[in-house]
């Protein structure tokens, strides 16, 4: 059996009860931290679940996962994943690997961003397609984010972006970073979408030691929104009720 189990946002507290108990019966534990940052403590971890954790990196999850895919045919596998398990789009790949095999497969659900920005008091159903905005490299500067933005104001929903994680280079996208780079694409495509004066939400750390703030894309560029991860969100029109609560965060 191979169990594919959430850690919630934030730290070791947030695995589920149901989570932990399946811990406890594997023989393997695995786990990746490239699709997302966990401020938790594995040493912690181990001593909760009584079994090593083993940290594999994104080659072995997407390319050669028979490390612990064959393991999973005969004994109680544990992957954890930061998060919902299936919040990112690598890890179904991987379900369906998994019962090519005939591995039976247990996925075991813990809290996501999706249901966190929920905290900001926007409605979650007005949300449209959520994007992810990349560090720029060397010939390749995606406008992705740009066009999903553009979409979504169309239909009246809010957008949600999903900021960068570099976990091999300790490197996290911030809020700032992401308006940096929004502003660029604007300043390129000049559709007026996107500008210094456009209504943001910065989420930092969310599930945990949490901050948002609630401003101009100006505004919320100025402010330190201290240790990753971070997320943004450029509303659509706001109901009455989500703007009074978005006010509990403006910026001051």
């Amino acid at each position: 059996m191979l169990y594919i189990i959430g850690l919630g946002l934030y730290d070791e507290k947030d695995i589920t009860l149901r989570g932990m108990q399946a811990l406890k019966n594997c023989k393997k534990i695995y786990a990746e931290f490239y699709t997302n940052l966990w401020h938790g403590n594995i040493e912690n971890l181990e001593k909760m679940s009584g079994n090593k954790i083993k940290i594999l990196n994104r080659g072995i999850i997407e390319e050669t996962p028979e490390e612990f895919l064959n393991f999973a045919k005969t004994e109680d596998t544990a992957l954890l994943i930061p998060g919902d398990p299936l919040a990112a789009t690598t890890h179904i790949d991987l379900v369906l690997r998994a019962e090519k095999q005939g591995i039976p497969v247990k996925i075991i659900h813990s809290s996501s961003i999706f249901s966190a920005v929920g905290e900001t008091g926007m409605q979650i159903y007005k949300f449209g397609k959520t994007t992810s905005i990349v560090f720029p490299e060397k010939n390749y500067f995606p406008e992705s984010p740009y066009d999903a933005l553009c979409s979504n104001l169309k239909m009246n929903l809010h957008t949600l972006f999903l900021l960068d994680v570099k976990y091999d280079e300790s490197r996290y996208m911030t809020v700032n970073n992401g308006i940096e780079i929004l502003l660029q694409i604007e300043k390129k495509r000049a559709a007026g979408i996107f500008t210094e004066k456009t209504l943001c939400v910065g989420c930092a750390r969310l599930g945990g030691e949490e901050e948002i703030k609630y401003g101009t894309a100006k505004e919320l560029m100025r402010h330190d929104f201290g240790a990753p991860p971070h997320a943004l969100i450029v509303p659509a029109k706001l109901h009455f009720v989500e703007e009074e609560a978005l006010l509990r965060y403006k910026i001051q």
